[in-house]
């Protein structure tokens, strides 16, 4: 019921914010330049890697060494406007759509933090990722690490359709409020370098 759920709601999402899909790509393509899709490796449902979509928000500007300059100094009043709006989201539908991913799931992270897991925070990737989580809609990115994959793996340990709805209204409560998008006054959250403690939650 899930897929059919996901599959059914992606796709009437893709056809009615088309329109918007298509004016954002056309911006990102005169503010930003190609590519317009930024695509990275990210782990799936049992750690299997896929490529996830999302709009690209940031340019290629570097430094004299030809080493990309700190997100900070990359990221436009554009691309933040992207990201506070949930824009830059928006290709991951066609995710949702593929069956790489659920609207609904843990968000699926950078593939170097799969190493750096607990037994208990890796149990995360028990169900398919998500565009949006127990954890975005519960902090996002204004609590700790530890604090979001305590909510991932509650997710794990609760999930159901009602659940599911239930996130959903919220995340879009969230969006409009623009709650948690940023870490206090930092572009993009700082990275996980694992759990400073040797136990878990």
């Amino acid at each position: 019921m899930k897929r059919f759920f996901d599959f059914f709601i992606s796709l009437l999402m893709i056809l009615a914010l088309s329109p918007i899909i298509l004016i954002v790509a056309v911006l990102i393509k005169i503010k930003l330049g190609s590519p317009i899709i930024f695509k990275q490796e990210r782990p799936g449902i049992n750690a299997k890697p896929f490529y996830v979509y999302k709009f690209r928000s940031m340019n290629d500007k570097r430094d004299n060494r030809g080493i990309l300059l700190p997100d900070h100094l990359r990221i436009t009043q554009f691309g933040n406007l992207l990201r506070k709006l949930s824009l830059d989201e928006l290709p991951q539908l066609f995710n949702v759509l593929k069956g790489d991913i659920s609207l609904v799931g843990p968000r699926p992270l950078l593939m170097e933090y799969i190493e750096l897991y607990t037994v208990y925070q890796a149990r995360r990737h028990e169900v398919k990722p998500g565009i949006t989580g127990w954890a975005q809609v519960n902090g996002r990115n204004s609590i700790s690490w530890e604090e979001k994959f305590e909510l991932d793996v509650w997710y794990v340990d609760n999930h159901s359709f009602w659940l599911d709805i239930k996130i959903l209204i919220l995340t879009v409560v969230k969006v409009f409020k623009r709650e948690g998008i940023n870490q206090t006054n930092r572009v993009t959250i700082d990275k996980f370098t694992g759990t400073k403690q040797n136990n878990t939650f």
